[in-house]
C-alpha cells in the first residue's frame, strides 16, 4: 500500500490544528507543531512535502518560518493561513517565502483540501522532474553516441556510391557531378520526370557535403497554396492570419546550417519567388507578420518536372531566380532511358518490399524481369515499387512470376516480343537455329500475354499441356 503524503501542521492554537486535522487526516500522514521552532525540528527529522502555516504565532510569524523553510528544504511546498489581509504579509509571504497558496481564515474545508492535493501533486512534479534531469545528464554521453551512430547509418544510405545503377549506367556520370560539386555552397537545380529519385540525388548530394552533420529539410512546393507555403518555409507570427495561434519556425529556420531541397519548384507563384529569391540574395527570412529579417545559413537544392528555361520564356518564372537556383543543373534521365538499371532497382525495392510485407523468401522469376524491362515506366521509379508492392501482396508463394504483373506491363512485354519476333526473321544461321529461336519467342509471347496460364496458352498454341511443358524444358522457359 502507497504510504501517504506527509502534511506539516503548524499553528499555536490547538483548536486550528485539531480542524485542520479533521479536514485532512483521511487524505494524509499530519505532523503537527504549535510553534516554529518545534516545526523546523520536525522538518529535520520526517519527510515532510507540504507545510501549512498559521500566520500570527508568538514565536515568529508565518512568513519568518516559512522562510527559513525555503532555505532549508526548498523543496518543501509551502501555504499560509491568516485571518487577515495585510498586504504587506501578503507581499512578504510571496516574495520572502516563495510561498504556494495564502488562504484567508476562516477556510473551507473542500477549499483547503483542493490546495494541499494540488501542493501535493507539485512536489510530485518537481521531483520527477528532478530524476528526469539526473538521467538525461547521466545518459548524456550515451544518447550522443546514439544520435552520432543514427546520423553515420544515414550518411552511409544515402551515400552516391548507394544509389543503385548498373556500372555503365548514365545515373554514374550524374553521381560523380554531384560528388564533385558537393563541397561547394552553391545552389543545384536537379531536372528530371516525376519520380526518376530528384531527392534521393539531393540526399546524397547534403550528405556529401561539410553541411552533413546539420538537418536535411524537404518541402514541396506544389502540395500547398502560396500563404501556407511561406508560412511553412518562413514560418510566421502569432496572430499574422487567420489560424495562426502561436508562433511557428520555418523550415529555413530550422534547416540553419544544413540544406533545404525544393522540390517542385516551377510550381510556384511570381509574388512567391520574389520572397525566394531575396532569401538567396540576402541570406535573411522574414516570418509573416514579422517586422524584422532572421539571417539563416542553408544551401539550397530545387528540382523540377518542368522545363523551366520554357517557364522563363512564357512570364510563367522569374528570370533572375532561375539563374539564382541552376548555378550548376543536372537533369537525370528516366528510367526507360536506362533499361539497364530496372533489374537492379527492381531487386533493392523488392528487398525493401519482403521487409515491410514480411515475405524474406520472395523472389522474382526470369520472365517478370524481363517484363519489367521491357516496360517503359512512364512513372519511372515510383511507379515500379508500386508494382512491386503489387506483385508481392497478390502472390500466393513466394515466386513472383509475370502472370502477377499489371495488364499494362504485361501488354508493353508481349508488344516487344512481337517486335522481337519481327527482327529474329532477319538473322543470319541455318533453317533450324533461327526456328528454334523463333519458336522460343513465339512460346514466350504467348505465355505472357496469357498471364502464364499454360492451359490458355498450350489451347491457343494447339498444344497439349505435356507438349508444352516439354518445349519450355527445352527452351529453358519453364518457371
Amino acid at each position: 500500500m502507497r504510504a501517504k503524503p506527509a502534511i506539516l501542521l503548524v499553528d499555536d492554537e490547538i483548536r486550528s490544528l485539531e480542524a485542520l486535522e479533521r479536514t485532512l487526516e483521511d487524505d494524509f500522514t499530519l505532523f503537527t507543531a504549535q510553534g516554529g521552532a518545534e516545526a523546523l525540528a520536525i522538518l529535520e527529522s520526517e519527510f515532510i512535502q507540504v507545510v501549512v502555516s498559521d500566520q500570527r504565532m508568538p514565536d515568529m510569524s508565518g512568513v519568518e518560518f516559512l522562510k527559513q523553510v525555503r532555505e532549508r528544504c526548498p523543496q518543501v511546498i509551502r501555504i499560509i493561513l491568516s485571518g487577515y489581509t495585510d498586504n504587506a504579509d501578503i507581499i512578504a509571504a510571496v516574495n520572502d517565502a516563495g510561498i504556494y497558496q495564502y488562504l484567508l481564515k476562516p477556510w473551507r474545508p473542500e477549499s483547503l483540501l483542493l490546495t494541499v492535493q494540488g501542493a501535493v501533486e507539485l512536489f510530485r512534479l518537481q521531483q520527477e522532474n528532478e530524476l528526469l534531469n539526473i538521467e538525461l545528464k547521466a545518459s548524456e554521453p550515451w544518447l550522443k553516441v546514439k544520435v552520432d551512430s543514427k546520423r553515420e547509418q544515414m550518411r552511409e544510405r544515402s551515400a552516391m556510391d548507394n544509389i543503385v545503377r548498373a556500372p555503365d549506367s548514365s545515373m554514374s556520370k550524374i553521381c560523380a557531378l554531384l560528388a564533385r560539386v558537393s563541397p561547394f555552397d552553391i545552389s543545384v537545380l536537379i531536372e528530371g520526370e516525376s519520380g526518376v529519385g530528384k531527392e534521393l540525388l539531393a540526399r546524397a548530394l547534403h550528405y556529401a557535403s561539410h553541411r552533413r552533420d546539420r538537418p536535411f529539410v524537404v518541402e514541396n512546393c506544389a502540395a500547398m497554396p502560396e500563404q501556407l507555403l511561406e508560412s511553412e518555409l518562413f514560418g510566421h507570427k502569432r496572430g499574422a492570419f487567420t489560424g495562426a495561434y502561436q508562433d511557428r519556425i520555418g523550415l529555413f529556420q530550422q534547416a540553419d546550417g544544413g540544406t533545404i531541397f525544393l522540390d517542385e519548384i516551377g510550381e510556384t507563384s511570381p509574388a512567391f519567388q520574389a520572397k525566394l529569391l531575396r532569401v538567396l540574395q540576402e541570406g535573411e527570412i522574414r516570418p509573416v507578420g514579422s517586422p524584422r529579417p532572421l539571417k539563416v545559413n542553408v544551401r539550397v537544392v530545387s528540382a523540377t518536372n518542368k522545363l523551366l528555361p520554357e517557364l522563363v520564356r512564357a512570364g510563367q518564372f522569374r528570370e533572375d531566380l532561375y539563374y539564382r537556383l541552376s548555378a550548376f543543373t543536372v537533369s537525370v534521365p528516366p528510367l526507360r532511358e536506362r533499361p539497364q538499371d530496372i533489374p537492379l532497382i527492381a531487386q533493392a525495392l523488392l528487398d525493401e518490399a519482403r521487409h515491410h510485407y514480411q515475405r524474406p523468401a520472395a523472389r522474382f522469376g526470369e520472365d517478370t524481369l524481363q517484363a519489367l524491362q521491357d516496360y517503359r515506366w512512364p512513372g519511372n521509379v515510383r511507379q515500379l515499387r508500386n508494382e512491386i508492392n503489387r506483385m508481392l501482396v497478390l502472390s500466393d508463394d513466394d515466386l513472383l512470376g509475370a502472370e502477377l504483373l499489371s495488364a499494362e506491363v504485361l501488354q508493353a512485354a508481349a508488344e516487344e516480343q512481337v517486335a522481337e519476333l519481327a527482327f529474329l526473321t532477319g538473322l543470319p544461321g541455318d533453317l533450324k537455329t533461327r526456328m528454334d529461336e523463333l519458336e522460343k519467342q513465339i512460346l514466350r509471347e504467348t505465355l505472357t500475354r496469357q498471364r502464364w496460364n499454360k492451359t490458355r496458352a498450350a489451347a491457343e498454341l494447339g498444344l497439349s499441356r505435356v507438349g508444352l511443358r516439354n518445349k519450355l524444358t527445352r527452351y529453358g522457359l519453364e518457371k
